[in-house]
């Protein structure tokens, strides 16, 4: 009967308190995934190029401007230009440490604080407006691409940083009417 009772008592010491080198298994399991999640978003906090490579982060629903937009404006009189309808398009951003100092197809510099966007079809210098989740910022076309399919825009790295667009999505925009040749 004792023996009975030293069995029944460590196996109760086991499952009802578990120390540091007894973890049961759901547990074991937890912790695995939780350090995975850390170590993998440690990894994307510490590699800003790699995010710029590939894009980002995974694609984004449309959501509408909210009323108050907070507005960043380059060169431009925003007031003195009248601009299309929005519309949405898909849009990433570009830049990192290995594209500063190249040189854009528009002729510029690309610099970390460059506030610029990349479309095939408009002429270099046209401005645009873009909302994204209440901020706006008009921005010159400096670049041509993205060549992806389902992107019309991309954004430099200042420019997604000034909107606080973090990856891919589908982005508003209007073009202003006095600049573009070329509707999209």
């Amino acid at each position: 009967m004792n023996d009975s009772y030293n069995r029944h008592a460590r196996k109760l010491d086991f499952t009802t308190a578990p120390g540091p080198e007894r973890v049961g298994l759901g547990q074991t399991a937890f912790c695995l995934r939780a350090a995975l999640l850390a170590g993998a978003l440690a990894v994307l906090a510490i590699a800003p190029g790699a995010q710029a490579a590939t894009g980002g982060a995974a694609s984004a629903t449309p959501v509408p401007a909210e009323t108050t937009e907070t507005t960043t404006t380059t060169a431009f009189n925003e007031a003195e230009l009248t601009f299309t309808p929005f519309r949405y398009a898909g849009a990433s951003w570009y830049g990192g440490t290995s594209m500063w100092g190249r040189s854009t197809a528009c002729g510029q510099t690309l610099r970390p604080a460059t506030i610029g966007v990349a479309n095939k079809t408009l002429p270099c210098g046209t401005p645009v407006k873009f909302v994204w989740h209440g901020h706006s910022i008009v921005a010159p076309v400096i670049d041509r691409g993205p060549y992806i399919k389902g992107r019309a825009w991309d954004l430099t790295s200042a420019a997604a940083e000034a909107l606080e667009f973090e990856g891919i999505g589908r982005i508003r925009y209007a073009v202003a009417i006095e600049y573009a040749s070329k509707g999209l």
